[in-house]
């Protein structure tokens, strides 16, 4: 495990050097370090720590959810830790995470309340990336409103009041970039959040899409394309630092496109 953590570390130390420049934030996997057991927590805190020292923010990505005394201990855990009898516990200092709704409102504010005490925000699963999302998040509802469309509304009520320095809400969505024909509908319903578009890249999902996330300026959208930046040099774009930086540079400009585009209306 050690061995398999010192790797790990090097790995995402090396990507996020070569890449810092071209992002705003990395989105770090959780699952990913916690097979790696206790050795797994340490190097997510370690690259957290350096993601922060090279001027970008934390994504946690552990789509928790859970009754709220849980929904609490897990919202500790990724933002701003606890105090306890035998001292402070640290949290990994997240300054956003993925928060699973199905539980519901009060599954959901522990995580808000744990962000908001920190500085921090939550991206709540709307309309997820995968292909299984249509067996739930399209089902109607009475009244013809999608699954989706009901967490939409309830991520715009938990949201409010949008934060006066940026006009944006402290509560985002993630919204899958491989079902763009959602976003216009999305923005309705959450006019003020920030929206988490994975899906780019390896999962088919284009940039040139997602105009409808920029609606409210460049910090509307956050787009995630992790595998296609860290295995841009598979496809024999050169070394791979240079490769993924390279990647991270052409998704970047494409989304700054994009968003001007939105912002004059085209």
């Amino acid at each position: 495990m050690q061995a398999a953590a010192r790797a790990v570390l090097a790995h995402c130390v090396a990507l996020i050097d070569a890449t810092a420049p071209a992002c705003v934030a990395v989105k770090l996997q959780l699952a990913r370090f916690e097979l790696l057991g206790a050795p797994g927590r340490a190097t997510l805190a370690a690259v957290a720590e350096h993601a922060r020292s090279q001027g970008l923010l934390v994504i946690a990505d552990g789509k928790r959810g859970d009754i709220d005394v849980t929904a609490q201990a897990y919202a500790d855990a990724l933002f701003g830790g606890r105090d306890s009898p035998f001292g402070h516990l640290d949290g990994i200092g997240a300054d956003m995470a993925t928060v699973n709704p199905l539980m519901g409102r009060d599954a959901i504010e522990p995580f808000v309340a744990a962000a908001r005490a920190s500085g921090g925000g939550v991206l709540v699963l709307v309309r997820t990336s995968n292909p299984g999302a249509a067996d739930i998040e399209d089902l109607e509802l009475s009244g013809e409103d999608a699954v989706w469309e009901r967490i939409g509304a309830l991520v715009d009520s938990i949201g409010a009041p949008v934060m006066a320095d940026s006009g944006l809400s402290d509560v985002g969505a993630v919204l899958g970039a491989t079902a763009p024909g959602h976003l216009a509908r999305a923005r309705e319903l959450m006019g003020a959040a920030t929206f988490l578009l994975p899906g780019v890249g390896a999962q088919g999902g284009r940039v040139e899409e997602l105009a409808p996330a920029f609606a409210p300026g460049r910090a509307g959208g956050l787009i995630s394309a992790s595998r296609s930046i860290a295995g841009a040099h598979l496809a024999g774009a050169g070394r791979p630092a240079l490769a993924a930086r390279a990647e991270a540079e052409r998704l970047r400009a494409a989304a700054w496109a994009v968003s001007e585009g939105a912002a004059a209306g085209v």
